[in-house]
């Protein structure tokens, strides 16, 4: 039974644009209440700039449009407050609910925060989206109506992901979560039936049939037809379910699948929700040459772009540089050379192991082939190399002298055992696996440092050719 709330957020008396906006997502991003920093998601702006970047898209916006309303009636951002009830949801999932809730209210054209605070007993989100848009050419409108129809927005999400809503809602502006609860808090029936399956399977039955029999023994309806079904019982104040739940509707951990892997202890049910992680932060990327950009000479729009932009990264550089406490140009540059050195002596360890994995593989290959035509070969030999012996086991003596040819080149003066390639095959194939997962890691961050790198160079470069034009330079 999900709660919503939109709240316009207007300047503060004696504080800035930019101080009133990062006062308000600062609340939000509370790190003692969003889990520090994981119940976080986002789009198209980073938690850590992005009251800078919605204040910067205002000060777009206005020179776009060179449209500009007094600063006691502009709406500077708007906010939502989203909220469940105890035991309704988890906090991951309410993230990712709210996400999709920001995602479809704003269709993507607005850059927005999402964070989710466990800190009470009804697991609540605060979802911030700027007013302007992503093109600096417009605003969100604040329709009439919009409240009601956040509502009904949130209430299909509910629906579409099996939880509870308020049923006839009563009018007004503004309602908190405490004022909505009422007779109305009965949790959904599949939610109902997944605390029922959580319950017996908590009791450690042996068998899927045992399962069911729990299942039964807390009166639910079992259906064990083409399909596993269940039916709520009436339970004190919430009523019966009518129409029986499909199992495999409950999706995730819940399904006859996943409640099998359950009992055998294939499965173990983290209370951490798949796909609901906060995004990984913006990669950085290189500053773009807006003097020498053929799209910026050509679209004064392109080039507006390219400016924002390039601020974004620059302060992503900045932040980069401060994370890893580089504050010397000479550090940069030696992280830089460093990050490409484990990248490329990593990306050799693993050219080796694919060298020996497949020189393995031809071994096992030629040590069968060689096994098998052993006998075949000694009697061609016998025979003194017989022409008519020879077309007969043309296919075999073939075989053996490739596989023989083989061993040669690699200078064995023993053939090893296939079981001891086996495992040194296994062996590199496990450590190969491993190296990949660091080979990635080492990749992106070097792409990191050389990009970082790349856009001080340009920033200073910048810098220099400035002094220069404004007349600042000493001969």
């Amino acid at each position: 039974m999900a709660t919503s709330r939109l709240m316009p957020r207007h300047i503060d008396a004696g504080r800035s644009i930019l101080g009133t906006i990062a006062k308000s997502i600062d609340y939000g991003k509370n790190p003692d209440k969003t889990r520090d920093g994981k119940l976080i998601s986002y789009h198209e702006c980073d938690p850590r700039t992005a009251a800078m970047e919605f204040t910067l898209a205002k000060r777009q916006y206005a020179s776009i449009t060179g449209r500009e309303q007094p600063k006691e009636k502009d709406i500077l951002l708007y906010q939502i407050r989203q909220a469940f009830p105890k035991g309704e949801i988890t906090p991951e999932e309410a993230n990712r609910v709210a996400h999709e809730l920001a995602l479809r209210w704003t269709k993507g054209k607005h850059a927005f925060l999402v964070c989710t605070h466990e800190d009470k007993e009804h697991i609540h989100s605060h979802i911030y989206y700027n007013s302007t848009n992503l093109d600096c050419n417009g605003k969100f409108n604040n329709f009439l109506w919009s409240a009601i129809a956040l509502r009904r927005l949130s209430d299909l999400i509910c629906v579409e992901n099996g939880l509870s809503i308020i049923r006839n809602p009563k009018p007004g502006k503004g309602k908190h979560y405490g004022a909505w609860l009422g007779d109305d808090r009965s949790p959904s029936f599949q939610q109902r039936i997944k605390n029922a399956i959580d319950a017996a399977l908590e009791q450690k039955p042996a068998s899927f049939d045992d399962f069911l029999r729990l299942m039964e023994d807390a009166g639910y309806t079992v259906g064990s037809g083409k399909r596993i079904t269940f039916l709520c019982p009436a339970d004190g104040e919430l009523p019966a379910q009518k129409k029986p739940t499909r199992c495999d509707t409950l999706k995730g951990d819940y399904t006859v699948a996943a409640i099998r892997e359950r009992i055998e202890g294939k499965r173990v049910v983290s209370p951490k929700v798949r796909g609901t992680e906060p995004p990984a932060p913006p990669k950085l990327n290189l500053l773009i040459d807006v003097q020498n950009s053929i799209k910026a000479k050509g679209s004064p729009g392109y080039e507006r772009w390219a400016k924002v932009f390039n601020l974004k990264q620059a302060a992503q550089t900045l932040i980069m540089l401060q994370e890893n406490n580089l504050t010397e140009y000479t550090q940069l540059s030696q992280r830089a050379e460093q990050a490409a050195a484990r990248f490329n002596d990593l990306g050799g360890r693993i050219k080796g192991i694919d060298a020996r994995l497949s020189e393995i593989a031809g071994l096992q290959k030629h040590i069968g082939s060689y096994g098998k035509t052993r006998d075949v070969y000694a009697a061609y030999k016998a025979a003194g190399f017989s022409k008519k012996f020879f077309s007969q086991h043309e296919q075999e003596i073939q075989l053996h002298r490739e596989a023989k040819k083989a061993f040669d080149a690699l200078g064995l003066k023993k053939i090893p055992s296939i079981k001891a390639l086996k495992q040194e095959y296994a062996a590199l194939s496990v450590e190969k696996k491993k190296l990949y997962g660091e080979y990635h890691t080492a990749r992106q961050e070097m792409k990191d440092f050389i990009t970082a790198k790349s856009n001080v160079d340009r920033l200073l470069r910048y810098n220099e050719q400035e002094h220069i034009e404004g007349g600042g330079h000493e001969k």
